[in-house]
Parts: structure tokens; sequence; C-alpha cells
């Protein structure tokens, strides 16, 4: 086996990388149905959050508040798509 300058297999030098990355998302429609709309995770979460703290802060109802967030936040798409407040980007 035939070593270069800096004591490295000869064979080894040119070795293409062997990591396996993830494929990329997809991209997203560029004006995706109304009735198709999900409020990602953060805004379901950040929204739930302040219902909870709002009422007090008792454990206990979080599917409660994480639904009624994920309800309102739709609710919210919805009348602005209607009325063309949507910004589509």
């Amino acid at each position: 086996m035939k070593l270069d300058k800096n004591h490295t297999p000869h064979h080894q030098q040119n070795a293409a990388p062997t990591a396996v990355l993830p494929a990329p998302p997809a991209p997203a429609a560029a004006n995706p149905a109304p009735g198709n709309f999900v409020p990602s995770a953060d805004e379901v979460a950040r929204k739930a959050y302040f219902t909870y703290v709002n009422q007090g802060s008792q454990s206990g109802h979080e599917v409660q508040h994480w639904l009624q967030a994920e309800s309102e936040l739709i609710k919210e798409r919805n009348l602005t798509r209607a009325h063309g407040y949507h910004n589509p980007t």
C-alpha cells in the first residue's frame, strides 16, 4: 500500500464520505387549499400556553388547551383567507 506524505493510505485520500443524510423536506405548495391548513406545533404550543396561563395555570387540561388553540388558529387562518388578508409567502 502506498502512503502519501501525511501517511494516509493513497486509496483513502479521495474516498467519498459515507455519511447518509436525510432527504430534504418536500417543498410546500405555493397556494394550498383553504381546508388543508395545519398550524405548526410551535404556533399551537404558544397559543395553548397562553390559554393555560390565562386560565390560572392549572394542570390537567393540556389536551383541551392544545385542541382549542389548534381550532382557533385554523379559524383565524380561514377568516384571513376569506377576507384576503393572508400573505401567501
